[in-house]
C-alpha cells in the first residue's frame, strides 16, 4: 500500500484527532501538576530509551511519573487483570499490536478522539498526520473491516510507540565481490541464496526464524502476504492451506536448505546472530536490525551491510508490528495520562527517542537529512513503508492460540520435512475452526 493512499485511508479516523482550537489555556499542565501517573512498560530497549525522557516531561509539567516495567509477554496477564477491575493501578500501558482488538472488544481501552477534539488538552502542534499511516492503522485502530482495520466504524484507541516494519539487509562486502545486484523479487533472492552457498564456504544465504511456534509464524507472515496469502479470508475461513500458503512454505524450505546452519532452532535472536557474525549473507525481517550492526559488542559486520526493499513475490507486502501506548478505561487520570501519552509522540519526543538507537514512529523523523545521514537505513525504511500491510496478520484474540499451537507447530514440521506443506496445512484446519467457532466468527452464518 502506497504512504499516499495510506493518508486517504486513515483520513476519516484521523479527521477528528487532527482538530484542536487554538484558544486553550496556557499551560495544559498548570491543573495536572503534582498528579502521579503509574505506567506499564515492557523491558526492551525501545521503551528503555523513552524512559530516559521522561525526566524531561516531569520537569515540564510537574505530572510525575511511576514505571511499572516487565517482560512483555507477562503484560497480558497482568493489563487484563487490572484493567478489568473498577479502578486498576495502570494510567497508561503499552500493548503488543496483537492485544488491541481483545482489549477494545472488552472495554478496556479509553477512545482518544475526545481528548484530541479537546482545545484544553490537543497540542495544536500535534501533526497527527505525521505519524507513519500503516502503523496508525494498524497498532491504534479498531471497529473497522475485520473488526481490526481503518473504515467508516473504526475509532483511534492507542498511538504507535515501538514499531516495526520488514525490510530486507545484506553483506555489501558479498555483493560487490560477485557483482550481484539486489533481489526485487523472491525469484532473484533464492537465486542468492544458492549462490552464497556454493561460493562463500562457510556461509548460508538468507537467515531466518524457524523455531516452532510463533517464530516460524512470524517468518511465515513474512513470506505469506508478499505471495498474495493470508490466514483467514474476510469470512473468516481459514486460507493457510490455499496455494499462496503453500508457496510461501516452499520459498521456506528452500530458505531452510541454502540457509545457515540450525534454522529450525533459530528464534529471533539466533536469526540475527547468524547475519550478525557473518554466517549469513542476507536478512529479511524486522527493522530492529540496523542498530544491531551498528553495535560493536554484536556486530561483526559494522560498516559492511546494505538495506533495501522487502522483495516482492505476486507483490509488495512489508511488516505492520510493534507496540502502542493507551489509556484504560478504568484510569481515574485519564486527562494527565493523554497529556503522557500526546508529549511522548510528539515529533520532538520522537526524534530525540530515536537518537538514542530506536526505531521512529513519525514521519518527519524518518525525512530528516540529518538523522538520515546518521542512519542510513532510514530510506529504505521509508521505502518499505510505502508497501506495510495493516492486515499483515490477524489482530484477533484467537491468533495467538491458533499461532502458537497450530499454524507455528505445522509450519515446523514443514520446514523440517516432516511433513509435506500440503499435509501439515490442511491437518490443522479442523481444530482452528473449532477455536473460530467458539469464538463466534461463524454465528451469522446459521
Amino acid at each position: 500500500m502506497k504512504l499516499k493512499k495510506s493518508f486517504v485511508i486513515v483520513g476519516a479516523v484521523w479527521a477528528l484527532l487532527l482538530f484542536a482550537a487554538g484558544n486553550g489555556q496556557a499551560s495544559p499542565y498548570a491543573k495536572y501538576a503534582g498528579t502521579t501517573l503509574v505506567i506499564n512498560f515492557p523491558n526492551i530497549a525501545y521503551y528503555e530509551y523513552a524512559i530516559k525522557v521522561i525526566p524531561e516531561f516531569t520537569k515540564e509539567t510537574g505530572i510525575k511519573v511511576e514505571i511499572d516495567k516487565m517482560e512483555y509477554m507477562k503484560m497480558r496477564d497482568k493489563q487484563l487483570l487490572e484493567c478489568s477491575k473498577p479502578k486498576g493501578d495502570y494510567d497508561l500501558i503499552s500493548y503488543v499490536i496483537m492485544w488491541k482488538t481483545e482489549y477494545v472488544s472488552k472495554g478496556l481501552l479509553t477512545p482518544l478522539a475526545p481528548f484530541f477534539a479537546n482545545p484544553a488538552l490537543a497540542n495544536p502542534d500535534y501533526d497527527a498526520a505525521d505519524l507513519v499511516p500503516a502503523y496508525v492503522q494498524a497498532i491504534g485502530t479498531v471497529g473497522g473491516r475485520k473488526g481490526y482495520l481503518p473504515g467508516p466504524t473504526a475509532s483511534v484507541y492507542g498511538i504507535p510507540f515501538g514499531t516495526e516494519t520488514s525490510m530486507f539487509a545484506y553483506r555489501k562486502d558479498i555483493f560487490d565481490k560477485y557483482g550481484w545486484k539486489v533481489p526485487k523479487t523472491y525469484d532473484e533472492m533464492l537465486k542468492l541464496c544458492k549462490l552464497v552457498k556454493e561460493k562463500e564456504p562457510g556461509m548460508g544465504g538468507l537467515t531466518m526464524r524457524g523455531e516452532a511456534g510463533h517464530q516460524v509464524h512470524h517468518a511465515w507472515l513474512n513470506t505469506l502476504t508478499p505471495y498474495g496469502g493470508e490466514a483467514f479470508d474476510d469470512n473468516w475461513e481459514p486460507a493457510f492451506q490455499k496455494q499462496p500458503s503453500i508457496n510461501a512454505i516452499k520459498t521456506m524450505i528452500e530458505i531452510v536448505k541454502t540457509g545457515p546452519p540450525g534454522i529450525p532452532t533459530f528464534a529471533y535472536g539466533s536469526m540475527c546472530d547468524a547475519f550478525l557474525l557473518g554466517k549469513a549473507a542476507m536478512y529479511l525481517d524486522n527493522t530492529a536490525l540496523p542498530g544491531q550492526v551498528r553495535d560493536p559488542n554484536k556486530s561483526k559486520v559494522i560498516g559492511k551491510v546494505g538495506y533495501a526493499l522487502h522483495p516482492r513475490a505476486v507483490k509488495y507486502s512489508t511488516e505492520t508490528g510493534g507496540f502502542g501506548i493507551a489509556i484504560p478505561a478504568n484510569s481515574s487520570k485519564k486527562e494527565a495520562a493523554f497529556l503522557l501519552l500526546q508529549w511522548l509522540t510528539t515529533k520532538a519526543a520522537d526524534r530525540k527517542i530515536t537518537t538514542f538507537g530506536a526505531m521512529p514512529n513519525r514521519l518527519s523523523t524518518l525525512k530528516d537529512p540529518g538523522l538520515q545521514k546518521e542512519y542510513p537505513e532510514f530510506p529504505a525504511i521509508l521505502e518499505n513503508l510505502k508497501y506495510a500491510n495493516p492486515d499483515w496478520r490477524p489482530l484477533i484474540a484467537e491468533w495467538p492460540e491458533i499461532s502458537m499451537q497450530y499454524v507455528g507447530i505445522a509450519l515446523h514440521e514443514a520446514i523440517t520435512g516432516k511433513k509435506t506443506p500440503e499435509k501439515a496445512m490442511n491437518d490443522i484446519l479442523d481444530p482452528v475452526k473449532k477455536i473460530m467457532e467458539k469464538g463466534g466468527y461463524y454465528s451469522w452464518k446459521k
